[in-house]
């Protein structure tokens, strides 16, 4: 199970990438899972559903089922925030994982950069950024693919993409 991280400031358009390289990597037989870091308070749950009045009634984990999917859903209820590693540890094996967010971790990523954005590139100050995906002409010397080339972009990210283990043990150094 490999690992690749996407990276970049709100808009530059890394969840539109990454809907077009799934079905990308899909059929070239790949399975690929994401994890996405909220930097906000989300809920999956519906209000007023038994699910969330379980959650809200203070379970500590809520696993809903059906014949067409299933879905745990686990409150910190204060504890720390995980990190990147302990989330890998918990997804089924695939081919790729791709972690939209998470840029503190050091896993290797690929940096999403939209020029309209105005914002300044990561790559600059992020060691882990192995390439760009941009509108725009950079100047530098890791790979850069067009954000509109999914092939290109997809062959990036596979080249990149890193053992979990190694992603894992990274991690553990920064500690």
């Amino acid at each position: 199970m490999k690992v690749i991280g996407l990276a970049g400031w709100s808009g530059a358009g890394k969840t539109t990438l990454l809907t077009r390289l799934i079905p990308h990597f899909s059929a070239q037989g790949l399975r690929v899972s994401v994890i996405k870091h909220a930097h906000h308070q989300f809920d999956v749950d519906v209000p007023g559903k038994d699910s969330w009045r379980h959650r809200e009634a203070g379970a500590a984990e809520v696993l809903v089922a059906s014949s067409s999917r299933w879905a745990l859903m686990h409150e910190l209820r204060g504890a720390t925030e995980p990190r990147l590693p302990e989330l890998l540890s918990k997804l089924s094996a695939v081919d790729l994982v791709v972690v939209e967010g998470f840029k503190r971790e050091p896993h290797r990523k690929i940096e999403v950069y939209r020029a309209g954005n105005g914002k300044p590139l990561l790559f600059p100050d992020d060691p882990g950024i192995a390439g760009i995906a941009t509108d725009a002409p950079i100047d530098t010397r890791l790979p850069t693919v067009h954000l509109d080339d999914i092939p290109a972009a997809a062959a990036l990210l596979l080249r990149a993409a890193m053992p979990v283990e190694e992603a894992v043990a990274k991690s553990a150094a920064m500690r």
